[in-house]
């Protein structure tokens, strides 16, 4: 990393307790011992250009937890000299929003000091919650750090985004945590280097892989493993961290999903687009990716059915009723008996023959309907219930394709083609539905097209 961050004037920061868990104890003292966040923090990169023109901006930094949110913006402040208060968006509201800057606007005036305002958790304020900040940070009375891990193009109110930068971090990669368990078993100060632990390969592998990119997640399991690994150490030699002591200490696994927020409509898109690419693998897992997360399986349910009517249509009619036969699985027996069902139909969709025909011929209906006049329903085409409405040229020349077929005795009647038209006038020999050739949407598109030529051939059409 650069001299900035070591010459600029930093604040002392009150160090952890002993008492404190570890993933406090290791939280990064300067942006060299933060891992995983080169991209923004790196030699040319966007934050360390703005640190280094000193023209620091309010900022969101959107993140998955365990990313280094909170260190980052501690860094940054320490980096640039700024006071720092931190609250949380969970047991803060406008009030101590307007406390804070009371004492900011004190402080820039008094001692022209600015003060860095890091608001943890932001997206839960509210939109009018969120509208308290931006007079000050129009002003530059503070310069806000927000902290989330939801898209703030959802979660922040749009005025308060446009005057702030978004940082995106990223979760760590399987290796830096293994840096990072390393580290905490080396340092003797702040971590357990002390107690000298041997910690297995294959535990590691495994603290890395479960961890799921979360720093936080992988120190407290290392720390819960030592203390396990420290009451039955041997009486010679260090105390041992093995796979099955990690195992043991582990408990399950986290999945980064939110039923209500971004990622559960990026899953659902994976899972739509790998069925739609032919990928029963990919299917598979995204499906599994949410319902271990707790996702409503009759959600998923749905999807598969638009699924199966909007990418695979009549080119696998079928498709229809195992999605359906799926839907009527899950609310049956329900989770976890239904996993299966669901799985099943997903694997289905995505090896069956596609078609979007329906889907863009629904669409282009649509498009009609809104662009053109409404026009009543033919007479013909109506039901005359009533004399008043037979008086009335309701079903007047309505052509009966199973009497005509009677009275051409098969000869010149083909197939159940009448000269009726079916369409309003202003649509007249409108096509909608062009069947593909794929699955039984091949068949459907001879009969559709063998249908269309007799009209035409009626009609003295070529």
């Amino acid at each position: 990393m650069s001299d900035l961050f070591e010459t600029k004037a930093t604040r002392p920061r009150q160090a952890a307790s002993t008492h404190s868990p570890l993933a406090d104890r290791m939280r990064p003292k300067t942006f060299d011992e933060l891992l995983g966040q080169d991209d923004i923090i790196g030699a040319g990169k966007p934050l360390r250009q703005v640190l280094t023109n000193d023209s620091l901006p309010s900022m969101i930094l959107w993140g998955p937890p365990g990313s280094g949110k909170t260190t980052l913006a501690r860094l940054v402040a320490e980096s640039t000299g700024h006071e720092f208060v931190s609250f949380s968006a969970v047991t803060a509201g406008v009030k101590e929003v307007r406390e804070v800057t009371e004492q900011a606007r004190h402080a820039l005036r008094a001692r022209g000091t600015r003060t860095i305002l890091f608001i943890d958790e932001i997206h839960r304020f509210n939109k009018a919650q969120q509208d308290a900040f931006l007079p000050h940070v129009e002003t530059g009375t503070v310069v806000l750090i927000g902290a989330t891990t939801e898209n703030p193009s959802f979660e922040c109110n749009s005025a308060l985004l446009s005057r702030c930068r978004v940082f995106i971090l990223r979760p760590l990669a399987e290796t830096e945590i293994a840096v990072l368990v390393d580290r905490a078993l080396a340092d003797g100060e702040r971590g357990l280097g002390s107690s000298k632990y041997e910690l297995k390969p294959d535990a590691r592998r495994f603290i890395a892989a479960l961890a799921n990119g979360d720093a936080r997640v992988a120190l407290n399991l290392l720390e819960l493993s030592a203390s396990a690994a420290a009451a039955g150490r041997p009486a010679t030699g260090p105390p041992v961290i093995t796979l099955d002591i990690v195992q043991a200490s582990a408990q399950r696994k986290m999945l980064i999903y939110d039923r209500a927020g971004e990622e559960h409509y990026n899953i659902i898109s994976a899972l739509h687009k790998s069925m739609r690419g032919g990928d029963a693998d990919a299917a598979i897992y995204w499906l599994a990716r949410m319902l271990e997360a707790g996702e409503d399986p009759l959600y998923i349910a749905r999807r598969l059915i638009r699924f199966a009517s909007e990418d695979v249509g009549n080119a696998d009619p079928q498709a229809l009723a195992v999605a359906v036969a799926a839907k009527d699985a899950a609310h049956f027996v329900g989770m976890p008996e239904c996993a299966l069902a669901l799985a099943q139909a997903a694997t289905y969709l995505a090896t069956a023959p596609k078609s979007n025909a329906l889907y863009t011929a629904y669409s282009r209906v649509k498009q009609d309907i809104q662009k053109t006049q409404n026009l009543p329903v033919p007479l013909g085409l109506r039901n005359p219930v009533t004399e008043l409405m037979k008086d009335s040229g309701y079903g007047k020349d309505y052509e009966y394709p199973h009497e005509k077929a009677q009275e051409a005795a098969g000869s010149a009647y083909e197939g159940g083609v009448v000269e009726q038209e079916y369409l309003p006038g202003n649509l007249k020999g409108r096509v909608y539905y062009e069947p593909r050739d794929s699955g039984f949407e091949r068949e459907l598109k001879k009969r559709i097209e063998a249908h269309r030529a007799r009209r035409r051939k009626m009609r003295g059409q070529q």
